[in-house]
């Protein structure tokens, strides 16, 4: 069928939907609901089957829905209603949640259900639950709809609360006035759910040190306690505030007035007014941890679920020091797991904008991850695994490739592209690892796309060597298996050997400095070069700017128009 994606932005859930219903062999297009006028010509050019809407801030122009059967993904479950849904589900301390499919009307959330699907809830952040739990039911429930919009049966489901599946009721926006922290009364669990509620967006608002910030990347801290409300402590760029049982980390701020208005490593944010607390070295029971190793017999498992996938050039640092003391130890298979949200975003984009010389600070950045490819491409020791639980993008995905393995989880989505980010040209040793697993051609293609891609298509491509058709919490237990099995692989000493023999003879025919000068090289440009492309895209992207237009990239209704007037 011709589908036609209705969406405020291109988040995460339409990126699945998008990857997901074009490998099931449907015309996909996609158009940023801006305005009236903008979606209605969307529909006339594309002329849909059927309008699905994963992700919408307005309601559906009556003159689209009206002729045209648009179904809208709503965050919860059956007769929920509102613009909250989920955050009101992590504020109760819901057992389980869901994703309805309903037909848009004159009432917002009201319309009839052709599909719904249910999950269980988590101890995590809404937006972590979004990207896992709320996407995976959101897949079920839109290719149930669909099916049922095929079968010719277009008499879906009134909505109607006296039928005892409609447990959801109509609730209101979740204001700032429901989250408030009582740093006096609240307990940790209380002060984890108001923040968790609010994470990534908006954030609880708070007062620390007489600012008003807003908070977020909260963690239950299981030994250190303090006089309610007050700082207790600090770990990397996290810092500890005491609650009436315990304490709680939060690892990241937004001063809403601050130059610039972004999310920010708590101490980043505060800095030098909080150097006077105790520093805590991480450990399972204390502190922040965004690094540590974990050994299971002859593999070790190095995680690194850094906030939104964003890699720092401390991070990167650290994360490579980490590896090479991972290296030094006596296992044969290192396994690189990431987080799972995200495996890895590439270079910090928030960090960069919020330094003194962006340029300055995005080189660093860069030289950071390629010091760390360059660690796990030269490994000799060891097999190494890159798996991705979670989406990866940009450098992250070409991070992945400099391992020896890359496995992934069906439903993770991979965007292998800088193009996007002011045609940043990127680097992470991929001029030498995309030619080396996906071929020369696969290359050029990988390199050109600006497209989303599921994990079958990054397969087929070289990005991916094999895919664990499995949930997150058994994706690990897959790799677990397979990476053991790896290890006691008759075969590993010769696999071991062949892999060094034919580093040893890449690294004649052109040394890997070669390549990191080549592409470093355009990257200067990027950051330092009259083209300020980057340095816009970037600050568009970290402050949220929405855009404009749908990219012609994925908006394929516009394409040809555009040719035509392009020629003319």
């Amino acid at each position: 069928m011709r589908i036609l994606l209705l969406s405020h932005a291109f988040n995460s859930l339409t990126q699945r939907l998008y990857v997901e219903l074009r490998e099931l062999g449907h015309d996909v297009s996609v158009e940023f609901d801006v305005n009236d006028v903008v979606t209605l010509e969307a529909v006339d050019l594309f002329q849909p089957d059927l309008i699905i809407a994963p992700f919408l801030k307005r309601a559906i122009p009556e003159s689209v829905w009206h002729f045209h059967t648009c179904l809208v993904v709503h965050p919860g479950i059956p007769g929920d209603r509102g613009p909250s849904a989920l955050d009101w589900a992590v504020l109760n301390n819901e057992v389980n949640w869901g994703v309805t499919v309903l037909q848009a009307n004159a009432e917002m959330d009201a319309g009839d259900i052709w599909a719904s699907a249910e999950f269980t809830m988590r101890e995590a952040s809404k937006g972590s639950l979004y990207r896992n739990e709320v996407i995976d039911a959101a897949l079920r429930a839109v290719l149930s709809a669909i099916e049922f919009y095929r079968s010719g049966d277009t008499h879906p489901r009134a909505l109607n609360y006296a039928d005892s599946h409609v447990r959801g009721k109509l609730r209101p926006l979740v204001k700032q006035a429901h989250r408030i922290i009582d740093w006096q009364k609240d307990n940790s669990e209380a002060v984890l759910r108001k923040i968790r509620s609010a994470d990534g967006v908006p954030g609880v608002a708070d007062k620390v040190l007489d600012r008003r910030l807003y908070l977020y990347d909260a963690h239950i801290e299981k030994t250190l306690t303090g006089t309610a409300g007050e700082l207790i402590a600090r770990c990397g760029g996290a810092i500890c505030r005491a609650t009436l049982d315990g304490a709680v980390w939060i690892g990241h701020l937004r001063d809403k007035q601050g130059v610039p208005p972004i999310k920010l490593p708590a101490m980043h944010l505060l800095g030098r007014q909080l150097e006077y607390l105790p520093e805590i070295t991480p450990g399972p029971d204390s502190g922040y941890r965004d690094i540590w190793y974990e050994r299971q017999g002859r593999v070790g498992y190095l995680h690194f679920p850094f906030y939104n996938g964003a890699m720092g050039t401390e991070q990167c640092e650290r994360l490579r020091l980490a590896f090479i003391d991972a290296r030094q130890q006596d296992t044969r298979v290192i396994v690189l797991m990431g987080g799972a949200d995200y495996w890895s975003n590439g270079m910090h984009l928030n960090l960069i904008e919020a330094a003194d010389s962006a340029a300055d600070e995005s080189w660093r950045n860069i030289n950071a991850i390629d010091d760390l490819a360059l660690e796990i491409i030269n490994t000799q020791s060891q097999i190494t695994v890159a798996a991705l639980q979670g989406n990866t993008g940009a450098g992250g995905v070409f991070l992945a490739r400099a391992a020896d393995r890359v496995w992934a989880r069906r439903g993770v989505v991979l965007n292998p592209h800088y193009k996007d980010m002011g045609n940043l040209y990127g680097s992470e040793y991929w001029s030498y690892l995309l030619p080396r697993y996906a071929g020369h051609e696969n290359a050029r293609r990988i390199v050109q796309l600006r497209l989303p891609m599921g994990v079958s298509e990054g397969r087929e491509l070289g990005l991916i060597d094999e895919i664990f058709e499995s949930e997150t919490q058994d994706f690990v237990t897959a790799v677990e298996q397979n990476a053991e099995a790896l290890a006691s692989s008759p075969d590993y000493e010769k696999s071991v050997a062949q892999k060094n023999r034919d580093r040893q003879r890449d690294e004649k025919e052109k040394p890997l400095q070669a390549y990191r000068d080549e592409e470093l090289e355009k990257m200067r440009l990027n950051f330092y070069g009259f083209d300020p492309s980057y340095h816009v895209a970037r600050y568009n992207f970290v402050n949220k700017i929405p855009k404009s237009r749908t990219p012609l990239t994925i908006a394929q209704h516009r394409r040809t128009r555009e040719a035509v007037q392009g020629a003319l």
